[in-house]
């Protein structure tokens, strides 16, 4: 494969420019100046070529939050429908949570679906629960599970309510060298959860999930991460004092790591009045305030990856009331477009900083070697717009529940490739 007339970005070396690729055997094999012209040469004339005139060329994306709801719900999602709405997102890579049915909490469990996840077109990589059927009382085999090939801990949809518990965990991580990745919602704060608690809540006559909830654990959990010295994920932070401690324990020297998803720095809780349960979400949108500070906290650095917590439900689950609705949306085929239209138009941040939270942040975390674009690299690529202003309608996963339906959105993937091969086009 030839890719043509592009401008190549990539985080890792802060490279712009245009230039053509060769793509042999899925991997890079040169990056060539505009002015070479591969297609002359007979070794290279029977290559298929995409010409990527007016587009950029970047890394294909890295989304460390995701939810294929494969083993157990897979009326939802699974991990075929999952790996094709990837693909339309430029997404190449995915780290999948632990919270399946059965659990991922045992070496068998993970197996199956790692030797299932192999045949399909993008790189599907999974997180092993910390805790034995995700109850926050046994620690799973961690050895066990990363030899098997776990690229991470996670008992995310639950928190890990036991400090002391929590701690070890932590420290078992980091003698593994794997992130451990956190859900911080002390439900003994909550009374209904998915939807912030503040004005929004008391108009529909609910009381809610107060940020407190996420920042006591935040507090706790930046404390253990100095102590322990493991690689701490905070998952799709919701609150702007959630960002102030991740900020200064960072200072102090904690290897903190903190999510934003695309929702949580584009919308804030009035949604909720507009959107209903397709707006209920664990973590909760939050106040403008807090929206504000999560961008600034994506600004300053303090907040290194974007993920989607991509959360795939029925369209029967998110039509009961908005007490009863399960919470969460689908993501993974707006992310980039959402991080284009709320982050880089509005002068955020640059293109480029926003593709290193989608790229190389979460290649360098998960020890991937994926997420740059350099010579004998893996062929992982997405080539997109940015100026084409889109609008979702329909979408490759089994579900449809989010709240940016019908919403005109900046950049536009065109080109999706993994593995050398071209996985989603929509030419």
């Amino acid at each position: 494969m030839i890719i043509k007339n592009g401008t190549i970005m990539d985080p890792l070396t802060l490279t712009h420019k245009k230039a053509d690729l060769l793509i042999k055997n899925g991997c890079i094999e040169q990056i060539l100046p505009e002015s070479f012209d591969l297609l002359t040469s007979p070794e290279f004339s029977q290559e298929a070529v995409i010409d990527a005139d007016g587009l950029i060329v970047a890394p294909g994306l890295i989304d460390t939050h995701i939810h294929f709801r494969d083993p157990g719900f897979t009326y939802k999602e699974d991990l075929h429908t999952g790996a094709l709405s990837a693909a339309k997102g430029g997404v190449t890579t995915v780290i999948c949570m632990a919270n399946t049915s059965p659990t991922v909490d045992q070496v068998t469990v993970l197996e199956y679906i790692l030797n299932r996840a192999e045949k399909e077109a993008i790189r599907i990589c999974q997180a092993a629960a910390v805790s034995r059927s995700l109850k926050g009382e046994e620690l799973t085999d961690m050895q066990a599970l990363k030899t098997a090939g776990a690229c991470g801990f996670t008992d995310d949809g639950i928190p890990l309510k036991n400090a002391a518990f929590c701690y070890e965990a932590m420290k078992q991580a980091a003698a593994l060298d794997l992130p451990i990745s956190l859900h911080e919602e002390d439900p003994s704060f909550i009374k209904n959860n998915g939807i912030n608690h503040g004005p929004v809540s008391e108009q529909l006559g609910l009381y809610g999930s107060p940020s407190i909830a996420e920042e006591s654990l935040v507090a706790r959990d930046c404390m253990l991460a100095l102590r322990s010295g493991a690689d701490v994920v905070i998952q799709h932070i919701s609150s702007g004092y959630s960002v102030e401690l991740v900020r200064t324990f960072k200072a102090l020297g904690a290897k903190i790591h903190a999510e934003a998803t695309p929702h949580h720095f584009t919308l804030n809780d009035t949604a909720v009045l507009r959107h209903g349960t397709l707006a209920k979400m664990n973590p909760p949108l939050r106040s403008e305030e807090d929206r504000l500070a999560i961008i600034r906290g994506l600004a300053d650095g303090t907040l290194d990856l974007i993920a989607t917590d991509h959360a795939p439900h029925s369209i029967e689950e998110k039509q009961k009331p908005l007490s009863e609705a399960p919470s969460g949306i689908i993501g993974l085929e707006t992310s980039l477009a959402l991080g284009i239209t709320s982050l880089v138009r509005p002068g955020h941040l640059t293109l480029m900083q926003l593709l290193e939270k989608m790229t190389i942040n979460p290649a360098r975390l998960y020890r991937l070697p994926y997420g740059k674009i350099e010579e004998h690299a893996a062929a992982d690529l997405v080539i997109f717009d940015p100026e084409e202003c889109w609008t979702p309608t329909e979408y490759c996963s089994k579900s449809c529940n989010t709240p940016f339906t019908g919403t005109p959105l900046y950049g536009k993937v065109k080109y999706t490739v993994c593995r050398g091969d071209l996985v989603y086009s929509d030419r």
